[in-house]
C-alpha cells in the first residue's frame, strides 16, 4: 500500500502498528548492549552469576563462644563461617573497541569532492560547507558512528530554525540544524521500507517529561510530504496540536544508518571469559601470593614479626622447613590471558596501540605504519558500505534545504553533485612524504618559505617573519662580502 494512503486511514492504532512493522530487521537489544558497555553491569559484577564465597573460620576456643564477622555476610548458627568477597575485575573493552573504530573512521575530516560550474553551483557548495561547519560536522560524524557501533542504528534529523543571516553566501531567514536520534537516548527508531527497499517513511517513539513531572509517550512520522506527531493519552493515540506539518523540501529530512550487530558482538564471550579468568586469578593471588612455609616436625621456636636474623627451631626425626612454591600454574593463566586479548583485538580488527605495545617499535617509515594499521583500514573500508550512503543522503537533504532558503538556487542544487570521501586515520610520516616529492621534482623545494614558517607555528605573523628572515639573510651576506672574518 502507498504510504500516503496508509496515513489517510482513521485507525491510528493500526497505522502506528503498521509503521512499526516496516523494519528490515528486529529492534536492537538496547538494554543488553548498554549493560555490556557499562563495566559495572558486567556478569563478573553480578552476585547472582558470581556469588561471594562462604568460608570456614577458626572454631571457638570455649563452648558457647561466637565468632564476630566484620568483613561482610552473616554468621551461621554455629558461628564458624563467614562471607568472603570474591574479586570482580571488569574491563571496558567494548568501549575501547567502539572508540578505536570511531577514531579510525572519522579521525580525519570527510572530504567533499565537487566540480561546481557557474556561480550558482559555487554558492551552493559554499553554503553546504558552511552548514556543516555551523553544525559541527566532524563531531556529528563521530556521534552518529558511536551510536551505530554501540547500538546498531542511528538517525539524523535536519530541521530549519528562524534566524536571519547571510553566512551561507546569500540572505536567508533560516539556519539549518541537526539532531541525532538513537536507542542510547531512549529513542525507538522505525524506518518503513517499501517493496523496492526505499525508505517510504521514518518514525520515532520517545518519552518526554513535562514540567509537572508527568511522562508522555509520543510517536512521530516523517514522509516526503509532511511530519505527523501523536501523543498517547490513557492508552489511545491522539494527534498533537499543530500537526501534521507540511514538508517543504519534498525529501524525508532523516538520514538513517544501521549495521547487523554491535562492534563487539563476536568477542563478547571472549571478554566474559577474560574477566572471569582475571577475577579468579586475583582470588588465587589473595590466598597464595604471600609465602607459605611447610614444616616437617615440631616447631619449638619462631621469630617475631620484623625481627632480623630470625631462627626457626624444630624438633623431631629429620625436621625440615621449606617455602611452598607455585611453579607452572601462573604460566598457563598468562598464556590464556594473552591469547584472549590477542583474539579480541584480531577478530574486531582493533589495533593494539597501547603504550606497552608501541614503546619498542622505534621510528617507523610511512610504509611500515600503513602495514601496522592495515587491518583497521580494511575495517574502515567495510564501514563505507554504511557511511557512503549515509553521508550522501545527508548532503542531498542539505542541498534541498538550501534550495528552499534561496529559491533561485534550486536548479543549481539539483545539478551540483557532491561526493563525500572518508579518509581513514593515519599517523603521517611527513619527512618521507617530502623526500618522495623532492625526488619526483628533481630535488627542488616543494614548499615556500612562508608556508614552512606558517606550518612551524612559532611566529604569529608568517609574512612579517619571512621579511625578517630575508633582511637578516641580506645583512649576513653584506658582512660576509666585506669582512670575511665575521
Amino acid at each position: 500500500m502507498d504510504i500516503h494512503q496508509l496515513l489517510a486511514g482513521e485507525d491510528t492504532g493500526a497505522l502506528i502498528a503498521e509503521l512499526k512493522s516496516g523494519r528490515k530487521s528486529g529492534e536492537p537489544k538496547t538494554e543488553v548492549y548498554a549493560a555490556q558497555l557499562n563495566p559495572s553491569l558486567h556478569d563478573v559484577n553480578d552476585p547472582g552469576k558470581r556469588p561471594d564465597k562462604r568460608v570456614r573460620t577458626d572454631l571457638p576456643e570455649r563452648p558457647g563462644q561466637t565468632v564476630r564477622v566484620t568483613s561482610g555476610g552473616e554468621d551461621e548458627p554455629d558461628g564458624n563461617t563467614r562471607t568472603e568477597k570474591v574479586a570482580r575485575i571488569a574491563l571496558a573493552l567494548q568501549k575501547l573497541i567502539v572508540k578505536r573504530a570511531v577514531a579510525f573512521t572519522f579521525g580525519n575530516p570527510v572530504r567533499l569532492n565537487a566540480e561546481p560550474k557557474g556561480d550558482d553551483e559555487k554558492t551552493v557548495l559554499k553554503a553546504v560547507k558552511r552548514i556543516l561547519f555551523d553544525t559541527k560536522g566532524r563531531t556529528l560524524n563521530r556521534r552518529v558512528a558511536r551510536e551505530i557501533f554501540s547500538t546498531t542504528e542511528a538517525a539524523e534529523f535536519w530541521y530549519p530554525v528562524v534566524n536571519a543571516h547571510e553566512s551561507y553566501g546569500f540572505h536567508s531567514g533560516y539556519k539549518l540544524r541537526a539532531a541525532v536520534f538513537g536507542p542510547s537516548n531512549g529513542d525507538k527508531l522505525y524506518p518503513y521500507f517499501d517493496e523496492t527497499g526505499d525508505m517510504a517513511a521514518f518514525s520515532r517513539e520517545f518519552t518526554r517529561t513535562d514540567r509537572s513531572g508527568v511522562s508522555h509517550l509520543y510517536f512521530e512520522t516523517y514522509t516526503d510530504r509532511d511530519i505527523r506527531l501523536w501523543i498517547n493519552r490513557n492508552g489511545r493515540w491522539e494527534t498533537a496540536e499543530g500537526y501534521p506539518v507540511r514538508n517543504v523540501t519534498g525529501k524525508i529530512p532523516i538520514v538513517y544508518g544501521c549495521q547487523p550487530a554491535v562492534e563487539w558482538e563476536d568477542v563478547q564471550s571472549l571478554i566474559d571469559r577474560l574477566e572471569k579468568l582475571l577475577s579468579n586469578f586475583a582470588d588465587t593471588n589473595d590466598y597464595h601470593a604471600s609465602p607459605k612455609i611447610v614444616v616437617k616436625g615440631e616447631v619449638t621456636g619462631f621469630s617475631k614479626k620484623g625481627e632480623t636474623g630470625a631462627i626457626l627451631q624444630l624438633e623431631g626425626d629429620n625436621p625440615d622447613a621449606r617455602y611452598l612454591s607455585w611453579e607452572h600454574a601462573p604460566e598457563s593463566v598468562k598464556l590464556e590471558i594473552d591469547t584472549l586479548l590477542r583474539m579480541i583485538y584480531t577478530v574486531t580488527q582493533t589495533p593494539d596501540i597501547s603504550f606497552d605495545s608501541v614503546k619498542g617499535l622505534g621510528a617507523l617509515s610511512g610504509v611500515a605504519l600503513k602495514l601496522l594499521f592495515m587491518d583497521a583500514h580494511l575495517k574502515v573500508q567495510e564501514k563505507m558500505e554504511i557511511f557512503d550512503d549515509f553521508l550522501q543522503r545527508r548532503l542531498s537533504i542539505i542541498q534541498a534545504y538550501v534550495g528552499q532558503f534561496d529559491t533561485k538556487l534550486q536548479n543549481a542544487c539539483r545539478r551540483l553533485t557532491v561526493e563525500p570521501e572518508i579518509t581513514p586515520y593515519m599517523i603521517e610520516d611527513e619527512q618521507a612524504a617530502v623526500s618522495l616529492l623532492m625526488d619526483a621534482n628533481g630535488n627542488r623545494p616543494v614548499a615556500s618559505q612562508r608556508l614552512t614558517v606558517q606550518r612551524l607555528g612559532w611566529a604569529e605573523d608568517a609574512e612579517m617573519e619571512c621579511r625578517q628572515i630575508a633582511e637578516e639573510t641580506e645583512l649576513h651576506a653584506y658582512r660576509d662580502a666585506f669582512n670575511p672574518t665575521m
